[in-house]
């Protein structure tokens, strides 16, 4: 007679099965994709049923542990009685046979996974594990235990979900509530948008998909159950729009890389200097960009250093950070500002060639005769087509979109190091998406998800290190950062502003010049010849002055500068209120501190910094460049 374990065990393969035939077949369209990923607990008797499955098919085995290594076994192995639990607890064998060959078990995945060991609260539940096995009818201590291994069980299978595509969870449709059991993870990955492959173990062949967390309450099953795994698997490889990693990679590589930013497209940020308060605004503004090669030993010396100092670390975390992360950044970056200065100076440039076209256009009426205006007009269109120009080249070649693409690439590899020491990440579903496409949160996600959790023991001063030097240290600094752009763009914007306005005030006075000389005239005050002559000019620079102003009034609108500077503003605060909380939990004492906080004081870092990218990306998403009007 089969078993209902026996059933759950090969419906777990079939699945097993039709996940890897799905890699198989994407990879024949795509080419060489990353490996197959099993993150568990390992937990019970159907956790190491899929790591078994997992490992006999070539997938890398990650187990985000509730506990240290040592202590997780003592857990897992139900020791009857406080001499077994002391013998797990001292990397003994327990004298009871079924506990014995529990912690075999457990311990034989040991050497096989990847391990992301929270053990910040260790000591503390070795102990209260001691007191329920000395007092085994004493509820409360039983209750307090089971409490809080059941919270880090819940923070666990959190991490777990963060690191997934998809889950599959054996669960027989009880509690969801309650913290660290199989329903709540399931909860926790619908509530982050990580659909669930549900089998239920008193029916195992009638798995089913759930993909928000209403479906907990109206658990219907998927028309076609295949169908919809398979696009589940294809999801997670193209996600919507074809290949989305391999076009976007490729995009990415097919960008040429310069050294220094194009001397002819520096407009821009020379209104920046001009307005924002640069000491030196007439400096030259080429810009050198750091070789990806060179990062290690320029701007992420200090973040490589910070990742090596980590108490017991993984040692191969700052080398791969590095080359997988810190390199492509600065890659990315470096395109991405050389396609800024292109599309924004090349606008701001197309803003000042239309003033000097009508200036130009109009100039021969003060200073030449008419049978010169040939030579002015010839200037005038000399400026107008090179206004088109910029236009047709900077739409041909994609500025804008190229521009938006490989910043926001940039952005989020630039954040990346600091939540990947401490196993946290941003899930699918909670990725943004740009207005026309998404590969590059998807190249971006998958770079980091190719480092994926660290081999690490979180311990105290695992912990107090990388909140302090390594998450604190990003955090302050990208506030900084902020306050001093949203200082300068502000100024920006407010010098732009009163210089527009003088502009038209000149403009004024000099139509009101004119009118007064005609007034004056008429009176008898002085003569044609003088409202002429004040006339000729007065006229002149009546149209001069409101067509800069307009001009710069154009260039204020298109930076945005204000709207830029609160942007900052706010990002700064909510990263201050990140820094005031880090302080406060620095500062407390080691039993107060927890991954649990600290992670999700990382989470609040990585969502303020996704949010200023949403909200710069809303901004310049439909400044395409244009007709400067």
């Amino acid at each position: 007679m089969v078993g209902k374990g026996d059933l759950v065990a090969a419906q777990l393969e079939a699945l097993f099965s039709a996940i890897a035939a799905q890699v198989e077949l994407e990879a024949a369209t795509l080419g060489e994709v990353g490996p197959v990923r099993l993150h568990t607990l390992l937990a019970d008797g159907v956790d190491q049923i899929a790591a078994a499955s997992a490992t006999a098919r070539g997938w890398e085995l990650v187990v985000p542990l509730p506990f240290g290594q040592v202590l997780n076994l003592a857990i897992n192995a139900h020791p009857p009685s406080l001499e077994d639990a002391e013998a797990l607890l001292r990397g003994m064998p327990p004298a009871d046979p079924d506990c014995a060959a529990n912690a075999a078990a457990i311990a034989q995945w040991y050497g096989q996974a990847r391990l992301f060991e929270l053990a910040d609260h260790d000591e503390l539940l070795a102990e209260q594990m001691r007191l329920v096995l000395a007092h085994p009818h004493n509820k409360a201590l039983a209750s307090q235990f089971s409490a809080n291994t059941s919270a880090n069980a819940s923070i666990a299978g959190r991490v777990m979900v963060e690191q997934s595509d998809f889950l599959i969870a054996v669960w027989d449709g009880g509690s969801s509530t309650l913290s660290g059991g199989t329903g709540h993870t399931i909860a926790t990955a619908l509530d982050r948008g990580c659909p669930v492959v549900r089998i239920d173990p008193s029916a195992p062949e009638a798995w089913h998909i759930l993909h928000a967390p209403e479906s907990l309450a109206a658990m219907a099953p998927s028309e076609d159950r295949d169908a919809a795994l398979a696009e589940l698997v294809r999801s997670a490889l193209r996600p919507g729009e074809g290949g989305a990693l391999r076009a976007g990679a490729e995009a990415l590589a097919a960008e040429q890389w310069h050294p220094h930013s194009p001397r002819l497209w520096t407009a821009y940020r020379r209104i920046e200097a001009l307005f924002g308060g640069d000491p030196r605004p007439f400096r030259s503004l080429i810009s050198t960009y750091e070789a990806p090669e060179a990062v290690a030993s320029g701007s992420g010396a200090l973040v490589l250093a910070e990742l090596r100092a980590l108490p017991a670390g993984d040692p191969d975390l700052p080398r791969r950070v590095e080359h997988e992360i810190m390199r492509p950044a600065a890659w990315a970056d470096a395109i991405s500002a050389r396609l800024s200065d292109a599309y924004r100076g090349g606008m701001t440039t197309s803003f000042v060639l239309s003033a000097l076209a009508i200036t130009c256009g109009i100039s021969y009426e003060p200073f030449a005769s008419i049978d010169r205006k040939w030579m002015f007009a010839t200037g005038e269109f000399l400026l107008l087509a090179a206004i088109l120009v910029i236009i047709w080249r900077g739409s041909k070649e994609r500025w804008h979109k190229r521009w938006f693409e490989t910043r926001r690439v940039a952005e989020y590899l630039r954040h990346g190091p600091i939540p990947l020491a401490l196993g946290v990440a941003r899930p699918p579903a909670r990725w943004p998406r740009g207005s026309d496409t998404g590969w590059p949160e998807y190249y971006a996600r998958h770079a980091l998800r190719a480092i994926g959790l660290p081999q690490v023991k979180v311990t105290k001063d695992y912990l107090r290190a990388a909140a302090g030097p390594l998450l604190d240290g990003h955090v302050t600094a990208q506030r900084d950062y902020h306050r001093g752009k949203a200082r300068r763009l502000r100024t920006v914007h407010h010098r732009l502003d009163r210089l527009s306005g003088r502009l038209f005030q000149l403009a004024i006075l000099s139509v009101s010049t004119y009118l007064l000389t005609a007034e004056a005239s008429a009176l008898g005050l002085v003569g044609k010849d003088m409202v002429y002559d004040v006339g000729k000019y007065a006229s002149y620079l009546g149209v001069i002055f409101p067509t800069f102003g307009a001009a710069l009034a154009g260039i204020r609108y298109f930076g945005d500068f204000e709207r830029f500077s609160a942007i900052s503003e706010v990002t700064a605060a909510k990263l201050d209120a990140v820094h005031q909380r880090l302080m406060l939990l620095l500062s407390a004492p080691d039993h107060a501190l927890s991954y649990a906080q600290v992670s999700e004081l990382a989470h609040a870092a990585d969502e303020i910094v996704v949010s200023e990218i949403e909200n710069w990306q809303a901004v310049f998403g439909g400044k395409h460049i244009t007709v400067p009007v």
